[in-house]
């Protein structure tokens, strides 16, 4: 996948100079420290449970130089492109810290004039945004395969001539399939990808049609760490950290 492969190639040079300090693989989440002080987060892409041993090839990249995991984001396992995901966020955290904050997704709301009869198609179900929208009369429809909602083909038709905004999982970069879906976008169609797992790496998706990235950093790293051991989710990271976000025409500002 060219997202992929841009993600590496952005922070190859970088990753040849700094260490992984710590790696936790948590239910929830995965969690990657780096010795330069970054920490970055990528929910835990489990594919079927066939036996006790879920990293095949172990490799302990704990104290190695990060390029070593970082290769590993071109991996045809979801798994391992947990792993090196988190990293990636870890290798940009001081930029991603610089970004605005958007805690109550008010930014989103206003740049993309979601309102009263907006259409918005969404691949993932995030609760928090369905109530919401639902409160301002919003039309959403959803696809999610962990919860079998939605039918791709009748979905993909909906992104082609029927959506106004489309929300997209960041969980899709794990299964390689947020590629596969822009490929549907319809013009005029304002794209946002979202999660605790987004890369705040603009630069990685100019090829792709996506107007806002929006993510989360940990401010305490302790509690974030302590949380993803103990296999929890979203919302309780989000409580030791804070969400941020860039919109396409932004200006940029290099920690």
């Amino acid at each position: 996948m060219k997202l992929n492969r841009r993600l590496f190639d952005i922070f190859a040079d970088q990753a040849q100079e700094i260490r992984i300090k710590h790696l936790y693989l948590g239910l929830g989440y995965t969690a990657v420290t780096t010795s330069d002080g970054g920490i970055g987060l990528s929910y835990t892409y489990f594919e079927n449970k066939e036996s006790c041993s879920l990293v095949k090839g172990y490799v302990d990249f704990e104290k190695r130089p990060a390029i070593e995991l970082l290769k590993r984001i071109k991996s045809d396992l979801p798994l391992e492109r947990s792993m090196a995901l988190a990293l990636v966020n870890a290798l940009n955290y001081k930029q991603a810290c610089t970004m605005d904050q958007d805690h109550k997704n008010e930014i989103l709301m206003r740049r993309f004039e979601i309102q009263a009869n907006t259409r918005v198609a969404m691949v993932g179900l995030f609760d928090p945004l369905v109530k919401m929208f639902a409160a301002q009369q919003v039309e959403v429809k959803i696809i999610d395969e962990f919860r079998g909602l939605g039918q791709k083909d009748v979905f993909y038709a909906r992104l082609i001539d029927w959506a106004d905004v489309l929300i997209l999982t960041s969980t899709t970069i794990l299964n390689n399939s947020a590629e596969e879906i822009l490929k549907y976008a319809g013009r005029g169609l304002k794209t946002v990808l979202l999660g605790p797992s987004t890369p705040m790496v603009p630069e990685a998706f100019v090829h792709l049609p996506v107007h806002m990235l929006a993510g989360a950093v940990a401010l305490d790293q302790t509690r974030i760490l302590k949380a993803v051991r103990h296999g929890t989710g979203a919302r309780m990271l989000n409580l030791y950290g804070k969400k941020v976000c860039w919109v396409k025409g932004d200006t940029i500002l290099k920690a």
